[in-house]
C-alpha cells in the first residue's frame, strides 16, 4: 500500500457502548418505504472534490471526495420551531451538514468542535448545518437541551425527528452510521463525505473549510 492509500484509508467509525444496537433498533422502529429513492445528480466537479481531498490530511484524513455527484437541494428537515426547512433554502452558501444524536457518544464529543467551526467561519458564504436525529416529539427538545448544556452558542438547532432523512441517505449508501458529515457546494451538490467524528476546530479542519470556500 503506498503512502496516499495509507493516508486515505477510512478511519473506523467510533461507536459508544450499545450504539450500534441502538441505531439498528431505531432504524427498525421508524422504517420508511423510501429505499428506492435516488438523489438528483449534479454536474461533475472532479477538480473541486480533488482539492478537498488534497486538503484532507491529519485529523481529516478520513474525509473522502465525492464520486457520485448527488444533489441534496431537496433534503427536508425542521428548524428549532418545527417549521419545515429544505436545503435549497441555504442556496448560495457552502455547507458542512452533520448528522448527530444525543444518544451517540462520538456525536456528543464532536459537537463543540462544530460549534467552534461555525463561530469562526459561519456567515454569508458558509454554515454548519447540524441535524439532530433524536426521534419522536421529544427528540428536538432533547437535542436543544444538549446544545444548551455544552454551551453551543453558534449552531442553530435543526432536526429530523422522523429519521426519514437519514434512512434515505443510508439507502443511497451515503452514510453508514453516526456521526456522518457531508460537504456540499453552494447549490447543494455533494463534494465529500466523512464517516465518523473529527476534530474540526483544528488546523486540519480549518484547511478543509478554507479549501471549500475557495473552490
Amino acid at each position: 500500500m503506498d503512502q496516499d492509500e495509507k493516508r486515505k484509508s477510512p478511519r473506523p467509525i467510533i461507536l459508544g457502548t450499545g450504539l450500534f444496537a441502538a441505531a439498528v433498533g431505531i432504524a427498525v422502529a421508524v422504517w420508511v418505504s423510501n429505499g428506492t429513492a435516488t438523489a438528483a445528480t449534479c454536474p461533475v466537479r472532479a477538480e473541486a472534490a480533488q482539492a478537498i481531498d488534497d486538503a484532507a490530511t491529519g485529523e481529516l484524513a478520513a474525509l473522502l471526495p465525492s464520486s457520485q455527484w448527488r444533489n441534496y437541494a431537496d433534503m427536508a428537515f425542521e428548524d428549532e420551531n418545527g417549521n419545515p426547512v429544505i436545503l435549497s433554502d441555504f442556496a448560495g452558501k457552502k455547507l458542512l451538514i452533520n448528522f448527530w444524536a444525543t444518544w451517540c457518544a462520538p456525536c456528543r464529543e464532536e459537537m463543540p468542535f462544530l460549534d467552534a467551526l461555525e463561530a469562526q467561519y459561519g456567515g454569508e458564504d458558509f454554515e454548519v448545518v447540524a441535524i439532530s436525529l433524536d426521534i419522536g416529539a421529544d427528540g428536538p427538545t432533547a437535542a436543544a437541551l444538549f446544545l444548551e448544556e455544552i454551551g453551543a452558542e453558534n449552531l442553530k438547532l435543526f432536526a429530523d425527528p422522523s429519521y426519514k432523512l437519514f434512512e434515505r441517505l443510508r439507502n443511497e449508501a451515503v452514510t453508514l452510521g453516526l456521526p456522518a458529515t457531508i460537504l456540499v457546494d453552494d447549490e447543494g451538490c455533494e463534494l465529500a463525505v466523512l464517516q465518523g467524528p473529527a476534530h474540526w476546530d483544528t488546523p486540519d479542519g480549518h484547511r478543509v473549510i478554507e479549501t471549500l470556500l475557495e473552490i
